[in-house]
């Protein structure tokens, strides 16, 4: 066998994983999104989640990135494991989808795919179209790598060694293994079965060893998600397992319908592709996975259980305070899923300032010390989470995301800011209440009624913004639009009455600058309520400067 034999084999392979990634990155940057959000919408019900995992992985070309997106966000706690496991099973079922493409044979037309996609990337400018000018650019990288690589294994046929070695492959555990271990090394099912499919066209392989090799494909095709959930929370190594035990199960059914069967079954898909091998190795790959989910769907509850005994127990929750809750210490995200976990994160942070505030002001109000160690306590953990999620959107803003998600990034590090400032002015209000108590300062009745007057609509804008914030809702606009304009007022209003009060002698010196510098925080935290609420918004307000 000619050195230059295998040389043209290893570089039609390179382009055709070439052009599978950039396919797939192409179509995820394009379309992820969207997909997201229908992903993100699948209810318990399985049939519907096997749907939505069809869907998805048929358009983003990878069931590993599939799996990886779902072990994210069950990470995230977004979705549950019996909503990962209809998606995760629809999700195998979609990846055949490269494979049936393969079997047409479209290398003719791989010039004309690469000429429409380089146009499209080099000579547009509009960035979803040239995302799919990337896709139809990988689309013919990849068939030209299949033309090479069909070329390269027609001059293999010829070599006695060759034909000897692949014709002597008869075992059908060893083809389950070898199967396993190159797309545990490859980790994508896709391009074994593609390099199986034309193997079996040059008469390099027969059929019934192609069957056993692809069930071993199956199993070596979660090795991407095992890896992904290895630094998540016990659900993400759980959702991870679904993947491997339905495959598992799955391979050892069809092993088993073979073993029994086999004849029938090579008969049948014969008959289906027409007598072509290649169509007849696309169709197994397509048929076994829908029997496979088939008969393991109505036992989807019994694979979650199952893992729950691979991964006893709940979720330990560390010693250290000061830790993230959705995106974790380690970088386990899939770029699809980077920006919604970063987003709920951001909602997280801005509800421990958003407790922090208030426990803040009671503490000001009741000269409760053991609030104001907390409130000390808490913005710790909000300074750290400011650091942790800064360092975060910095990691994933330099990766290849979405692009209605890389358009968010720069918004999210306002957020950040602003969420940090609401916690600093805690703790301004902590540093008053501390002084009251180390000063024995004393406040008017009517100046704690404003207080807390004030921090009533301040609380509303704040609660209204952080969930127009993180549900992308332009739900409350108004809302918010119309407590910022009473806040504003009320912060005139009130300073105006302090001075009243002051010179009335109703109230100390002392005493009115802590309650004017606490009004003046509160419209302040009103403030950024308002940049939170508009920073996935087109229309968002300049910032105050503070």
């Amino acid at each position: 066998m000619e050195i230059s034999v295998i040389v043209s084999l290893m570089g039609g392979l390179g382009l055709f994983l070439l052009g599978m990634k950039q396919m797939s990155d192409g179509l995820e940057k394009a379309a992820g999104a969207k997909m997201r959000s229908i992903l993100e919408a699948v209810t318990t019900n399985r049939i519907l989640g096997t749907l939505v995992g069809i869907l998805f992985c048929a358009v983003i070309q990878s069931s590993s990135a599939t799996t990886v997106m779902v072990v994210s966000f069950v990470n995230a706690g977004m979705m549950t494991l019996y909503q990962a496991a209809g998606v995760i099973m629809g999700a195998n079922i979609g990846t055949t989808v490269t494979s049936q493409l393969v079997s047409f044979n479209l290398s003719a037309y791989a010039p004309v795919f690469l000429f429409i996609g380089v146009i499209l990337t080099q000579f547009v400018k509009k960035d979803r179209v040239k995302k799919i000018g990337e896709v139809v650019l990988g689309f013919g990288v990849l068939f030209m790598g299949l033309s090479v690589m069909s070329g390269s294994m027609s001059s293999l046929k010829d070599s006695p060694q060759v034909a000897g070695m692949l014709g002597g492959l008869t075992n059908p555990i060893l083809g389950v293994v070898m199967g396993t271990i190159i797309t545990a090394i490859i980790q994508s099912s896709s391009v074994t079965v593609s390099i199986v499919l034309l193997m079996a066209q040059q008469g390099l392989l027969e059929l019934p060893i192609c069957f056993y090799i692809i069930l071993g494909c199956n199993i070596g095709a979660c090795m991407s998600a095992m890896l992904a959930s290895l630094s998540g929370k016990k659900d993400a190594k759980r959702a991870a397992l679904i993947h491997l035990f339905f495959n598992i199960i799955g391979t050892v059914i069809m092993y088993l319908v073979l073993t029994i069967a086999g004849g029938l079954v090579l008969d049948v898909i014969l008959k289906i592709s027409g007598g072509n091998p290649g169509r007849c190795v696309a169709n197994a790959h397509t048929l076994f996975k829908i029997c496979q989910v088939i008969v393991l769907l109505p036992f989807a509850k019994g694979i979650v259980r199952l893992t729950y005994l691979a991964v006893p127990g709940e979720e330990r929750t560390e010693d250290s305070e000061y830790q993230l809750f959705y995106i974790g210490k380690t970088a386990m995200f899939s770029p699809t899923t980077a920006v919604i976990e970063a987003v709920m994160e951001l909602e997280h942070m801005g509800a421990l300032a958003y407790e922090n505030l208030n426990r803040a002001l009671d503490a000001l109000i009741d000269l409760d010390q053991a609030k104001i160690d907390k409130v000390y306590a808490v913005e710790k953990q909000i300074n750290f989470m400011n650091h942790a999620i800064t360092d975060y959107l910095v990691k994933i803003g330099q990766m290849t995301l979405p692009i209605d998600d890389s358009k968010s990034i720069g918004a999210l590090f306002h957020v950040v800011n602003d969420i940090e400032r609401i916690g600093d002015h805690a703790e301004n209000l902590a540093d008053s209440a501390r002084n009251r108590i180390a000063e024995n300062i004393s406040f008017s009745d009517a100046g704690l009624e404003e207080l807390k007057e004030i921090s009533t609509k301040v609380n509303k804008i704040l609660e209204y913004s952080i969930d127009m914030f993180a549900h992308n809702t332009r739900k409350h606009m108004q809302d918010i639009i119309t407590l910022e304009n009473e806040i504003d007022e009320m912060e005139r209003q009130f300073q105006k009455n302090h001075v009243e009060r002051l010179t009335k002698n109703e109230c100390t010196a002392a005493s009115g600058m802590l309650f004017s510098d606490a009004i003046s925080g509160f419209e302040r935290v009103a403030d950024h309520a308002t940049n939170i609420a508009y920073a996935l918004l087109e229309e968002a307000p300049e910032e105050e400067e503070e």
